[in-house]
């Protein structure tokens, strides 16, 4: 057995005889919730014309996999939902994604940052350039600071759970070629979060480390903080595997020091939250048992609203995943489907049914 994987199995042996339980702790923790929330969710709808345009030069139908939106980012909060999803893009002089190629491939569509906030440096917030480009925020700042604004407004809400992907890549059709993530980007990254959102409106590693020798033993110790404690705060999980991730834990040992959770693999010394978006994976309750937090995907690419297929949410909401994320917790508007995802008469929140 891996070395790095014997703690994690121990302390899991453990929790399942019974050596220890989180149900009988005095307070609930926030890995003892299960939330729904958005994905993508700084998302708007693809123009008409455009949507149109692309689905014409398209022969596989993927373009049907980006027809969704979303109400803005404050007012899903407002509903209840307490999961997020932002990508970011790096760009450090501003101007990169400032004129994307969809605006001149069919004319009169409706008009495209006109402050003209893309050619400010800085985080971008886009889903897909020079083709699904609208957005609610160009800025990542401007984002991250409506957050805080929403929390000082509210401040009893729930733990609010967000994944951040770190959007970069090769160049596109379009000539467009992201600006690569580094370490001294993520070092970036982290400022704005604590610049934006202040550190009293975080959950970081070093919280839930404590005094235990790495972030993984604290959190099969189940040392997340309580539901109480959590209120009026986010918790921020990086959605990278492989180099990406290894760029933002170097130098950081646990993650010390460190704003965001990492999809870390169980058992490793950073290893505290978890990406399993396949709903069905036999793996979620064992990881939630063990003190993991989760998440997986109720839907994905409009399949799901299409079929008025549920079996995915059913099937996140008996794994025991904290965070379940959705494009429908209100149905769709760009096309007929009644499918909407919520835990019964518009609660988006419950006592995890896993560890409780």
């Amino acid at each position: 057995m891996n070395k790095k994987h014997q703690l994690f199995v121990a302390l899991n042996f453990l929790v399942c005889i019974g050596f220890f339980s989180v149900t009988n702790a005095q307070e609930k923790r926030i890995n003892q919730v299960q939330v729904i929330g958005s994905h993508n969710s700084y998302k708007q709808a693809i123009d008409p014309q455009l949507f149109e345009y692309l689905s014409q030069k398209d022969t596989t139908g993927g373009i049907n996999g980006l027809q969704y939106e979303h109400i803005a980012i404050i007012e899903q909060l407002d509903m209840g939902l307490r999961n997020l999803e932002i990508d970011a893009y790096v760009d450090k002089q501003g101007g990169k994604f400032a004129n994307p190629a969809g605006m001149q491939l069919v004319s009169s569509q409706r008009a495209y940052d006109t402050e003209h906030l893309l050619n400010k440096p800085g985080f971008k917030v886009i889903h897909i350039p020079d083709i699904d480009y609208r957005t609610q925020y160009y800025l990542l700042e401007d984002c991250l600071n409506d957050l805080r604004k929403w929390s000082e407004s509210n401040p009893e809400h729930e733990t609010v759970f967000i994944t951040l992907e770190p959007k970069d890549g090769s160049k596109n059709r379009f000539g467009t070629t992201p600006e690569p993530y580094t370490t001294e980007v993520y070092d970036e990254l982290d400022k704005q979060l604590l610049k934006s959102l202040t550190r009293d409106h975080l959950i970081v590693p070093d919280d839930v480390r404590g005094s235990y020798s790495t972030l993984n033993e604290a959190v099969v110790y189940q040392n997340w903080p309580t539901i109480e404690s959590g209120r009026g705060k986010f918790l921020f999980i990086l959605d990278a595997k492989d180099e990406k991730r290894v760029m933002y834990i170097k130098g950081h040992p646990s993650l010390k020091d460190r704003v965001l959770f990492t999809n870390s693999e169980p058992g490793s010394p950073e290893s505290g939250a978890l990406i399993m978006n396949n709903a069905k994976d036999s793996r979620i309750p064992e990881m939630v048992r063990a003190g993991y937090i989760v998440r997986t995907r109720a839907d994905a690419n409009t399949v799901e609203a299409r079929n008025m297929d549920y079996s995915n949410f059913e099937a996140a909401k008996k794994s025991g995943a904290q965070i379940i994320t959705t494009d429908y917790y209100l149905p769709s508007t760009l096309f007929d489907s009644t499918y909407k995802v919520n835990f019964g008469e518009g609660k988006f929140s419950r006592a995890n049914p896993i560890n409780n």
